[in-house]
């Protein structure tokens, strides 16, 4: 009873390995984790109807671009964090301001992106 309700976070990756590490980190960070989903479809499928607080999302996707689900979620005002082996210049203009975790990155490096992304949401409150 009175318990904070854990951020719920999407994670998109599409190699097991990376997509277990995150999912391990944002446990960790104190969030739930909704997938780990590897494919387009899972991923649109999850953008449109899933209770979300964050996203994290690899930008290539079995030889698919993420944007459509980026999209997606940017019109639900769910909070992007791109993780990337190309950098923040692989993004369109419209989400060149988004957070981009450069692979490989560490657990600090998505934490503080977890914090940022987060702040806002109820389920995100950290004591002062």
């Amino acid at each position: 009873m009175g318990e904070k309700p854990r951020c719920r976070v999407l994670v998109v990756e599409d190699e097991a390995m990376i997509a277990m590490l995150v999912e391990d980190m944002v446990l960790d960070f104190g969030s739930e984790v909704v997938g780990p989903v590897a494919t387009m479809d899972d991923a649109i499928n999850l953008a449109r109807s899933a209770e979300l607080d964050a996203a994290i999302l690899d930008i290539n996707v079995g030889g698919s671009v993420i944007f459509p689900v980026a999209d997606i979620l940017s019109e639900r005002g769910i909070p992007l964090i791109f993780a990337t082996g190309y950098g923040s210049k692989g993004l369109p203009p419209r989400f060149q301001d988004s957070p981009t975790l450069p692979k490989p990155f560490s657990y600090q490096s998505l934490e503080e992106a977890l914090r940022s992304a987060l702040a806002g949401q109820p389920c995100h409150t950290e004591a002062v």
